[in-house]
């Protein structure tokens, strides 16, 4: 592949690793310039090639030059090297147990059925603002304690800002050194502020007693378990940084995906609809989830076809060996979900919304390692339940109440960090027929 392409492909990030792959195999090693300026990045796309990078904490660590910069926001789970992380990590798991994360599903609900009657009576909307700002107030009330305001939806132009910084600098072939001022720097520097003084305030709340933000006090009582001291407030702050960037960002954009696959295909959203129907006209509960196999199709489906995370990164710190493929130490590796989600070697028909290839029957023998919506290994995200379970009751909550028709037959996509939506998502909603009315405040 010539260098213009190459250049390119890493530009047009989720789909160039597609051309990558097609052009170089399942594991490519990709030269952007000189070898002393310029790191060489290694492209894998296979099942097996997936699990030899993310298995093997030893020898391949989170230290490749995106995740080195992400630390100007501070070591948290995200970013932190294995070392770090183990412990960071038995900290915490306690706190995002399935026990424990179905105390937050009657929020999240509640938070869905009034954005249902918000869609309603609004009539035609754009889905991914409207899932933006349900998973925001998921976020800010379940994690933070607080209300949904205004505050909290100002900060949206603020952690985009923050995320675009981070992805574009860390995908830069060459990068300026960080203290140099610039006007992006300057606005970097504002939006981390803000975000800041709203993590801030949120933590100092907790002092009051009857402040309900039960994750932040979780997250205070936390031990770590080599040392035995509680978090420090700079590391609780820190890792609210990822609830709050990564975590409403990448269940909106699932929810998005999959309303918006939905109101293409009415026939497929009158079963979901059913299915939740036949619950009963009530809030939904957590232990309504197995009783919704439809619904959690539709949202493996969605995050096959626009998963949360386009791509996985590594550093090899040492020559290792990746589907066959001899690795030298101090590549980054890349490992392609959307290209192997997407991949016809890999997938039936792969282009094709069909939740029904997550039935048992079809998914037999098929590799854990070809679908990684919340990575695998050892760090795979520490929020894939509390994400599964507000997706699931926010998905059947909306359908059973709104009727979805979509108004464009594609879904462009963007990594401003996470893979989202490049632009707005367009719908025309009306009241299901029998669908009761819902408070959309």
């Amino acid at each position: 592949m010539p260098l213009l392409a190459r250049l390119k492909a890493f530009k047009e990030f989720h789909t160039g690793i597609e051309r990558i792959r097609d052009a170089g195999g399942p594991v490519t090693m990709v030269r952007l310039g000189p070898s002393r300026l310029v790191p060489t990045f290694a492209i894998v796309t296979s099942p097996q090639g997936a699990h030899d990078v993310l298995a093997a904490s030893d020898a391949l660590d989170k230290e490749m030059v995106i995740q080195v910069e992400n630390r100007i926001f501070g070591d948290n789970l995200f970013n932190m090297n294995h070392a770090a992380w183990l412990s960071r990590k038995r900290a915490l798991q306690p706190v995002f147990t399935k026990k424990h994360v179905a105390a937050y599903a009657a929020g999240m609900a509640a938070a869905a059925d009034r954005t249902a009657g918000r869609l309603v009576d609004a009539g035609e909307v754009d889905l991914d603002g409207e899932m933006r700002r349900l998973a925001l107030g998921v976020i800010t009330s379940s994690v933070f304690g607080l209300d949904a305001g205004d505050q909290a939806r100002e900060l949206a132009p603020a952690i985009l800002r923050m995320l675009e910084w981070n992805t574009k600098r860390g995908l830069r072939p060459v990068r300026a050194p960080i203290w140099l001022p610039t006007p992006a720097r300057s606005r970097l520097r504002r939006a981390v502020a803000q975000v800041d003084a709203y993590i801030d305030d949120a933590i100092d709340a907790t002092s009051d007693p009857d402040h309900p933000a039960d994750l932040i006090r979780q997250l205070q009582q936390a031990l770590d378990p080599t040392t035995g001291r509680p978090l420090t407030r700079e590391q609780i702050r820190s890792e609210l940084y990822v609830f709050f960037l990564a975590g409403h960002d990448t269940t909106a954009t699932t929810l998005t995906y999959a309303l918006w696959a939905l109101g293409r295909d009415q026939d497929l959203q009158a079963r979901v609809a059913a299915e939740v129907t036949a619950l009963g006209d009530r809030e939904l509960t957590v232990a309504d989830v197995e009783r919704l196999p439809l619904t959690i199709k539709v949202l493996h489906e969605s995050m096959r076809l626009c998963p949360p995370a386009a791509a996985i990164g590594r550093l090899a710190l040492r020559d290792v060996t990746v589907d066959g493929y001899r690795i030298p130490a101090g590549t980054n590796v890349i490992v392609g979900c959307y290209a192997m989600h997407r991949d016809p070697q890999l997938w039936e028909d792969p282009l094709r919304f069909d939740p029904e290839r997550f039935d048992p029957e079809r998914s037999a023998g098929r590799s854990r390692w070809q679908y990684l919506p919340f990575g695998a290994g050892p760090r795979s995200c520490i929020g894939d339940h509390f994400a599964m379970l507000e997706a699931t009751l926010g998905l059947a909550s909306i359908i059973r109440t709104a009727l979805i028709e979509s108004l464009k037959d594609d879904f462009p996509m963007a990594i401003p960090f996470t893979l989202c939506a490049a632009e707005p998502i367009p719908a025309r909603i009306s009241r299901r027929t029998g669908a009761p009315e819902r408070s959309p405040r």
